[in-house]
């Protein structure tokens, strides 16, 4: 006789992050009970990130901004970071929606601006809030798709408190500190609930307890992993001594968003090994949770070898006028490229090791920026690879010997770097090209010229660099930076994991398994190949709505057929 279930919903989300949330609200909106169970008190990864929303095609800020863009354009753009991960129709889709999800979001009340950031940076300080989030300056018909949320500081916050009060607003029932455990199938393989174990009637100490002791260990222990790991213990032990069993039955589908699975060292070992001592981006709840409970219940996983490491150059902008090199002198790769792309050419280089060559000029140009480009957490990295993370020489040959590097290959380096330059000596920088300060009249027009000049047309430099960003690197003493990814004391790389259960892309149904739906980080989508700042989150966002809504329509009977 099977046992009776203690909570019923048409659709139950696993997982109230960005994902979660979007999911629900579709449901909801299509008329569906929702239930959302989430094993702390929601928000997840995205309430810590920087609330940066990949979108193009000609939103309302970039048109206020005076950016032109269209589907077209960012489709041909990110078809390059994509690849064949969804097909070109999944693309196609996701770039023709990408303006209107963001009036959606805005209809949700998440807030963003026209406000373009005229330099190239990893995140935009609180004056900006559309800037060039990937590589797009290294591709044709670049245009600045970063949305961040208006928020001081990192924004996550911002978007994950939206996206839930949204969803409460549509009589979305929440329960918190409730771990999700195993799917319950049915007799034809049919996903019709969910085990659970919930603190839910639990003393008041013990959920307050739970609630402050995972707060306090996410943020610690993104910067410090061991006293991260330290202050959760308590949280699992709570959970483990006062969770009570709890059955959940879905009348319509069950959709999973508990996020990827970079905080499971057993899942990191095994799909993969050589993305270790980077800084892990997520929560204690990115454990591959959601990815195991669907393939426990027939589904396939892929690309869980993809990871995504960070090793972001700028800001200060000026530092993109460096020449990023490998211990062997020779170059890696263009440096005006997103962080992510960056991190992945280090971290393919001999050793896992690179540095930046900047000049006097280029040096003094990143100190005076400092201040105006950076906030806090930025500032941290400004300085250290300005002081502490570099090592000076008044020759080419004396810096390199310094830093380890090759001096030859350093010298013939810099001299191919050079004469390839439509730049002569003592030129200014950025003179003759395209400045986006110009380009876009939203830009700050008190940066001057040369903080701000991007590529017009093809790019002289061989590695695709735009010229508006060339500096010839003529003026000793020289300094070599260390960047290497696995510099783990003073400069940790973030990273975070791409992969997760492969879906069916018209429906978010993960495939092969019945009544079960998966989105964000949980599954295969946008990002899982290559990863620029805000595709995440837009992902998310796609595929929670489109996991939602498929879920809420789907009605075979059960609950739904007795609903009165």
């Amino acid at each position: 006789m099977t046992e009776p279930w203690d909570e019923t919903a048409d659709v139950v989300v696993v997982g109230f992050g960005a994902a979660g949330a979007c999911a629900a609200i579709e449901a909801a909106d299509a008329g569906a009970r929702v239930l959302v169970l989430d094993r702390f008190v929601g928000g997840g990864a995205t309430a810590i990130s920087g609330g940066v929303v990949y979108a193009g095609g000609g939103t309302r800020q970039q048109q206020s901004a005076g950016v032109t863009d269209t589907p077209e354009a960012m489709a041909d753009y990110l078809r390059e970071e994509v690849g064949d991960t969804v097909s070109a129709a999944t693309l196609d889709r996701f770039c023709s929606q990408s303006a209107s999800m963001i009036d959606w979001l805005s209809d949700l009340g998440v807030p963003f601006d026209a406000r373009l950031c005229p330099y190239k940076t990893s995140y935009p300080t609180n004056r900006h809030y559309l800037y060039y989030s990937g590589s797009e300056m290294s591709f044709p018909k670049p245009a600045p798709r970063g949305h961040r949320v208006v928020a001081r500081g990192t924004s996550g916050r911002v978007l994950a408190a939206r996206l839930a009060a949204a969803a409460r607003d549509r009589g979305v029932a929440v329960l918190a500190q409730t771990r999700v455990e195993r799917l319950v199938t049915g007799a034809d393989g049919r996903v019709t609930g969910v085990e659970c174990r919930t603190l839910r009637g639990a003393p008041g100490w013990v959920r307050l307890g739970h609630r402050v002791l995972h707060r306090f260990s996410v943020k610690p222990g993104l910067y410090l992993p061991g006293l991260g790991r330290a202050l959760h213990r308590p949280v699992a032990w709570l959970e483990r001594r006062y969770g009570r069993p709890l059955r959940v039955a879905s009348g319509r589908g069950v959709v999973l968003s508990a996020g990827g699975f970079v905080f499971n060292r057993e899942m990191m070992r095994e799909h993969a090994p050589d993305y270790h001592g980077g800084l892990r981006l997520g929560t204690p709840g990115d454990d591959g949770s959601g990815i195991r409970l669907g393939v426990a219940a027939g589904g396939s996983i892929d690309h869980l070898n993809r990871v995504t490491i960070w090793r972001f150059l700028a800001p200060p902008s000026a530092m993109l006028g460096g020449l990023l090199v490998d211990r062997d002198g020779r170059r890696v790769c263009d440096e005006s490229r997103y962080g992510a792309a960056v991190g992945e050419a280090i971290l393919r280089s001999p050793g896992a090791q690179a540095w930046l060559l900047l000049d006097a000029a280029v040096l003094a140009e990143c100190r005076r920026q400092v201040w105006t480009q950076t906030l806090w957490f930025q500032r941290w990295q400004a300085f250290w690879l300005l002081t502490v993370g570099r090592v000076t020489g008044p020759t080419l040959e004396a810096v390199a010997r310094r830093a380890g590097v090759d001096p030859a290959g350093l010298t013939a380096t810099l001299a191919a770097y050079q004469a390839a330059q439509p730049v002569t000596p003592g030129e200014p920088a950025g003179s003759g090209h395209l400045a986006l300060r110009a380009a876009y009249p939203g830009g700050d027009s008190g940066v001057p010229l040369g903080d701000s000049a991007f590529a017009a047309g093809t790019p002289a430099d061989p590695f695709g660099k735009p010229d508006g960003l060339v500096r010839l690197l003529a003026s000793p003493p020289y300094s070599l930076v260390d960047v290497s990814v696995r510099n783990r004391t003073a400069l940790p790389a973030p990273m975070l994991t791409l992969g997760g259960l492969r879906v069916d892309e018209e429906t978010g149904q993960v495939v092969g398994v019945a009544g079960l739906y998966a989105a964000g980080r949980s599954a295969v989508g946008i990002c899982s190949r290559s990863y620029v700042s805000g595709l995440s989150l837009a992902d998310c966002v796609f595929s929670g709505r489109r996991a939602g809504l498929s879920a809420a329509i789907q009605d075979r009977g059960g609950l739904h057929a007795h609903r009165g």
